[in-house]
């Protein structure tokens, strides 16, 4: 697959077939997301590859945490609600979900089931914690290399044919999530990607997110017209 194809199709895939990753497959693809530039060459970066009875331990440990009102505890300094026209983009990629689902507005149950499959990871067969180097904890370039080495995760992977979704909610019980994969105190953990083969019959699949135009997100200058 062409980076410009893979870039263009490539879409948050929130529904997984019951079929195990391959390692060897997952190695090609760190591999590749290895390569992601970073300030310096610092490459501040560390993965922990989840599958099996540890991610099913951490999903359990979220979900009881979450329905037994344990407030979210994530180990980078959390973003407030959203305003504006964030908040509206948060909104209008929620509805197209939503609509996608069948799940009305008025559904609390399925309503909060969907939020529920966050916290499980969307039941992916795989889970990638994404952390990176406590010393650089401090330093906002370090989230900025390893946000983009996440990228080219989520890009590496659908080029193999795997769906991934970058998901924060999976880690928002951070100290399950640590204890279970016996993350080193020395690493933050910053968010964790869900990953695997995607189910094409699960319709939210198919939600692709809009993008504002190029002009309304660049400014050209020193250019001839």
């Amino acid at each position: 697959m062409k980076l410009d194809q893979a870039m263009q199709e490539r879409r948050s895939i929130r529904g997984f077939l019951d079929k195990p990753v391959p390692r060897e497959l997952l190695e090609e693809i760190i591999a590749l997301a290895n390569r992601a530039p970073s300030s310096m060459n610092t490459q501040p970066w560390h993965l922990h590859v989840l599958s099996g009875e540890p991610l099913e331990k951490v999903r359990q440990g979220n979900t009881e945490r979450m329905l037994a009102g344990v407030t979210p505890s994530r180990e980078i300094e959390d973003y407030a609600a959203y305003q504006g026209e964030h908040r509206k983009r948060q909104i209008e990629i929620a509805v197209q979900l939503f609509e996608a689902m069948g799940i009305e507005r008025h559904d609390a149950e399925r309503r909060q089931d969907w939020v529920m499959r966050g916290f499980r990871q969307f039941d992916a067969p795989v889970s990638v914690v994404v952390c990176f180097d406590r010393d650089l904890l401090g330093n906002t370039i370090a989230h900025f290399d390893t946000g983009a080495m996440t990228y080219g995760l989520v890009l590496a992977a659908w080029s193999k044919g795997l769906g991934a979704v970058i998901n924060g909610q999976g880690i928002m019980q951070s100290p399950v999530v640590r204890e279970v994969a016996g993350i080193p105190e020395d690493q933050v953990i910053l968010t964790c990607v869900a990953l695997g083969w995607p189910d094409e019959d699960f319709v939210a699949n198919a939600v692709v997110s809009r993008r504002r135009p190029v002009e309304n997100v660049t400014r050209f200058v020193g250019f001839d017209d």
